[in-house]
């Protein structure tokens, strides 16, 4: 991946104010241009690609009836403003990550990503299946938003480091770039968690103004350049299991959309959760052979010492995240109710087909 390469008469006058009323997308001969700002890099592989992606399904899916134009990062509105500008209706649509929210409410978290929480697969099931995508629409509508899965990364590296991690007290006084409450739980145990958007990251590292960092994985690493500034890459990502990426719609433009189009931006965007999830299953394997073979990155695995730990200070700061409002407890009690059931099966399959596979026997 590359970092270069995201009317007269008064009848008329009625029909004006009818479409200013809903975030005044373009309408012309029955066609609307929306307004797609995200919170990622012009063109980054993976992300960047994944809202255009999406932006250019709906298009293409309604024959040009909706023409959603891109915006990336800072074309329009900087990063962590997309929210604000589809909430208000600057902008029509956002793709971003839900935890950039949480100075709007906590239980945008959940639709991330929380420590220890859902993979990929379950945060599927827990949204389409479980109860999930309505809790979402409750929330995200007190802000004049409908939200959409639109993507997702997998389990997420545990990040970069200017030195090792052999204890918990290594983390003490780390400025670490960690957004969500995966910085809350880095934060209970010393650390000093920064929230960066993902174009800021590399320079803070150069500079020093950050000692570390968590982004996604090998392949989105490999295309930042992080190998140029720190060689320690740790695993497991304990912060982000399964992150799912989102597509909101301001509400009062996806109200105004005819039924077929509504259904076009909801297959639209699962179209794109699930094509993304493959793309990285597919980019990360050869990307970290790259950076350990071609760039000399040191691989290293948190002891189960560290991750006991981080797992004791994620339990604290879920139950502290839970009991500060009704929404946000009503939210975590849905979402831990479904991962005691998740786990369960989980261990069942999965986890249990991955140890059978590790057998010592000849396949190819």
């Amino acid at each position: 991946m590359k970092r270069r390469d995201f009317l007269a008469g008064a009848a008329s006058g009625v029909a004006v104010g009818a479409a200013a009323a809903v975030s005044s997308p373009a309408i012309a001969s029955g066609k609307r241009t929306l307004k797609m700002v995200t919170t990622w890099p012009k063109n980054f592989p993976g992300l960047g690609t994944g809202a255009a992606r999406a932006a250019k399904r709906i298009t293409d899916m309604t024959d040009g009836q909706l023409t959603v134009k891109l915006f990336a990062a800072g074309e329009l509105v900087p990063a962590l403003e997309a929210f604000d500008a589809v909430s208000s209706g600057t902008a029509d649509m956002y793709h971003g990550a839900e935890y950039y929210w949480q100075g709007k409410h906590k239980a945008f978290n959940f639709f991330t990503a929380v420590p220890f929480g859902l993979t990929a697969g379950e945060m599927d099931a827990w949204i389409h299946h479980a109860g999930g995508q309505e809790l979402w629409d409750e929330l995200a509508a007190g802000f004049n938003v409908k939200p959409f899965a639109c993507g997702n990364t997998g389990v997420q590296m545990g990040g970069w480091f200017n030195k090792e991690i052999n204890t918990v007290e290594d983390l003490k006084g780390l400025k670490i770039r960690m957004p969500g409450l995966g910085g809350e739980v880095l934060r209970k145990l010393g650390a000093a968690a920064i929230t960066l958007p993902g174009g800021e990251i590399f320079p803070s590292l150069q500079s020093g103004a950050i000692d570390a960092t968590e982004w996604v994985g090998p392949w989105n690493d490999l295309a930042f350049g992080f190998y140029k500034t720190t060689k320690f890459y740790y695993y497991p990502g304990f912060h982000e299991p399964g992150s799912t990426l989102s597509c909101g719609v301001n509400l009062d433009v996806w109200k105004s959309l005819s039924p077929m189009h509504q259904e076009i931006v909801r297959n639209a965007t699962m179209a794109e959760n699930n094509y993304m999830m493959a793309e990285f299953n597919a980019r990360n394997g050869d990307s970290l052979d790259v950076l350990l073979n071609k760039h000399g990155v040191q691989l290293r695995k948190f002891s189960d010492d560290v991750m006991t730990k981080i797992g004791e200070a994620s339990g604290e700061v879920m139950r502290e995240v839970a009991a500060s409002d009704e929404m946000t407890g009503k939210v975590f009690k849905h979402f831990a109710d479904f991962r005691k059931k998740a786990m369960r099966w989980s261990d069942m399959s999965e986890n249990a087909y991955w140890d059978s596979r590790r057998l010592p026997f000849k396949y190819d």
